[in-house]
């Protein structure tokens, strides 16, 4: 199996807790696919188009569960599943190694690896990955390099704040908790913004046909939350 490595590096693995314990109890690939923040319901493969021979990238792709989901149902010709951290990497090799060539992991940052593979791409998607986590003045641009002309970009993302504050009315972040693989508390920055604002950085870093939907939670809750689904293509 083929993968790539980000540079070494002192930033600490921030994500290195997150799913385990759903690793140890859940080796399955999913039989399905899911946009919305619970993971419960709406929307799902069908908003990627016909994936037959495509080759597609998953930002921030964690275990790769989604990215399994599509190798497996979907006929894509590859999937490059692309995540930072180690920890995450890891995982996703463990569970779903078996599924090489046509599930690329991929250890690396997504910028950095958009920037490497220009016009590779005909579908790029991220489920609260590499959108939310990401800069999206320099994730935006590097997606729409790393499409061919008319690629589909696909994301899901929060419409709100968890519990219930609303999005940001301009491109800034908020610091959410982490922690370091120590289990030291640190925060992570991440981006809720508004409709308003997505499109206009969509629109920004070359993309057309922008469209974004507000999908509501299936359940009440504290940590529920809307879900922003965001389509646009590369212009040709």
């Amino acid at each position: 199996m083929k993968t790539t490595s980000p540079a070494q590096g002192a930033a600490p693995d921030l994500w290195h807790h997150y799913g385990r314990t759903r690793t140890d109890t859940d080796r399955s690939i999913p039989g399905s696919f899911a946009w919305v923040w619970a993971q419960d319901g709406g929307p799902g493969a069908e908003v990627l188009g016909d994936l037959t021979g495509l080759t597609v990238a998953d930002l921030g792709a964690g275990a790769a569960r989604h990215a399994a989901h599509l190798v497996t149902r979907s006929a894509p010709a590859r999937v490059d599943a692309v995540d930072a951290s180690a920890a995450q990497h890891a995982m996703a090799c463990d569970l779903y190694g078996h599924l090489s060539p046509h599930l690329r992991l991929v250890h690396a940052d997504v910028v950095e690896h958009l920037d490497e593979h220009p016009g590779e791409y005909d579908v790029v998607y991220s489920v609260f990955g590499g959108l939310d986590f990401t800069d999206p003045r320099l994730l935006l641009p590097a997606t729409a390099c790393a499409l061919r002309p008319g690629g589909l970009f696909a994301a899901s993302t929060l419409g709100h704040y968890i519990g219930g504050g609303p999005a940001e009315p301009d491109v800034q972040h908020t610091d959410i908790p982490a922690r370091t693989p120590d289990g030291t508390p640190t925060t992570m920055p991440r981006w809720v913004l508004q409709e308003h604002v997505w499109t206009k950085l969509l629109d920004e870093a070359g993309f057309t046909a922008i469209s974004i939907d507000r999908l509501a939670p299936t359940t009440s809750g504290p940590r529920s939350a809307d879900t922003l689904l965001m389509r646009a293509h590369r212009s040709r």
